[in-house]
């Protein structure tokens, strides 16, 4: 079995800090997503929004969506606004089955 992996390139812009992911977000790829995540949401100069584009994602787990949340919570937390743009409709799909579409802002576009 190959080990899964996710790709995230960054986009920083003065209000916004974009995270592209392509791959998988799973209980093998959450703990470097989380960390550059939470790196972001330390910065003195913490962005006003972090967007994470969904667009290249192809697998998200219980792990992955718990993650996901938690991030989430973490930036409102901080004062900022974590959102999920260019949500592929599998994970729409995960996302009202788990009745966590609510707990996430959902955006068109990154």
């Amino acid at each position: 079995m190959e080990r899964p992996e996710l790709s995230i390139a960054v986009q920083r812009a003065p209000d916004e800090v974009v995270f592209h992911l392509a791959g998988e977000i799973d209980v093998l790829t959450v703990t470097r997503l989380s960390a550059m995540v939470n790196e972001v949401l330390q910065e003195p100069e913490l962005p006003a929004r972090i967007v994470l584009d969904m667009a290249g994602v192809t697998f998200c787990d219980s792990q992955g969506l718990g993650t996901l949340v938690v991030l989430s919570r973490k930036a409102q937390h901080a004062r900022a606004v974590l959102s999920l743009a260019n949500v592929g409709d599998f994970l729409m799909r995960v996302l009202d089955i788990t009745g966590l579409r609510s707990a996430l802002m959902i955006s068109s576009t990154a």
